[in-house]
């Protein structure tokens, strides 16, 4: 599996914009064959920075998407919206997507 973690500082100005803007990148790119995840999330520290957790279920998979045509429209997108460039890791991982953390389980009340 491909995991990849991006974080994206935009522009104070778009950063009320920024999910509407990249809503038809998600939901393209969740209906990929090989995509397992397309998750965003933005930081508690900075209100300008999102992130993007998103897993693919092969290299094959991986480079599809990144030569499909909504990542290219989206790569242009975020351009204008971005305050620098984006942080990524893009690492290969075994399993399949989420597993189960051992260390905490929910307590019975």
């Amino acid at each position: 599996m491909i995991f990849i973690a991006v974080k994206f500082t935009v522009r104070s100005e778009e950063r009320d914009n920024w999910l509407p803007a990249v809503e038809p990148f998600t939901l393209a790119t969740r209906q990929e064959p090989g995509n397992v995840f397309f998750e965003w999330s933005y930081s508690v520290e900075n209100p300008d920075q999102f992130v993007l957790l998103e897993a693919f279920a092969s290299p094959e998979a991986g480079e599809a998407h990144v030569k499909s045509e909504h990542f290219a429209s989206a790569m242009d997108l975020m351009a204008d919206l971005v305050a620098e460039t984006p942080e990524i890791i893009n690492v290969e991982v075994p399993g399949e997507g989420w597993s189960r953390m051992a260390e905490v389980t929910p307590r019975s009340r």
